[in-house]
């Protein structure tokens, strides 16, 4: 028998049988999102760069962004901090992945199990002796798909904090001039 209609009749069996489909391919799309927002604040980076750690930002965040340490102890804002925030009934967990306040460059992760992950991506750029540029990109992925329209609709509502932002940290800077807004969502 010629080779080529031998290897062709052993590979019928195996082009007859019907196939299983992949699990990865037959699963529900998770929604997943990224969007940047950016403001400027009359400070310099020095004073400007605490208030974006999770202890610091007690003084602009409000009254929802209430941090509970499990590393380190005592708490205190650091790279490799791990924490916990409540969101009424569910809590959320939180890695501090890179703080170099130097640097200028914070970032998070946080889980909210069953639900989705966010990363938070912090850059701080001088502009000059007395002025900051602040760039925050919060990337977020659904880890179900009963989360996609939450997912969706932080990703749309992301867009618009840089204002909300800069007022309440404009207040935590010069607090005898401006009262901060009571809430933050994370």
């Amino acid at each position: 028998m010629n080779p080529a209609l031998l290897s062709l009749a052993l590979a019928l069996p195996l082009l007859n049988t019907p196939q299983t489909a992949d699990p990865m391919q037959t699963s529900p799309q998770l929604a997943h999102v990224s969007t940047t927002f950016r403001f400027q604040l009359a400070a310099p980076l020095p004073r400007v760069a605490p208030l974006f750690g999770p202890e610091g930002e007690r003084c602009w965040a409000g009254k929802d962004w209430d941090p509970h340490f499990l590393y380190p102890q005592p708490a205190r804002d650091s790279q490799g901090a791990v924490f916990t925030v409540q969101h009424g009934p569910r809590t959320s967990i939180w890695v501090n992945t890179a703080y170099d306040l130097a640097a200028g460059r914070l970032q998070y992760v946080a889980v909210l199990p069953d639900a989705f992950l966010n990363v938070i991506d912090v850059r701080l750029t001088p502009i000059d002796a007395t002025h900051t540029a602040v760039e925050v990109t919060y990337t977020r992925t659904a880890l179900a798909p009963v989360a996609n329209e939450d997912v969706t609709a932080m990703g749309t509502a992301d867009r618009d904090k840089g204002p909300h932002w800069q007022t309440m940290i404009e207040a935590c800077l010069n607090p005898q001039s401006a009262q901060a807004p009571a809430s933050h969502q994370p």
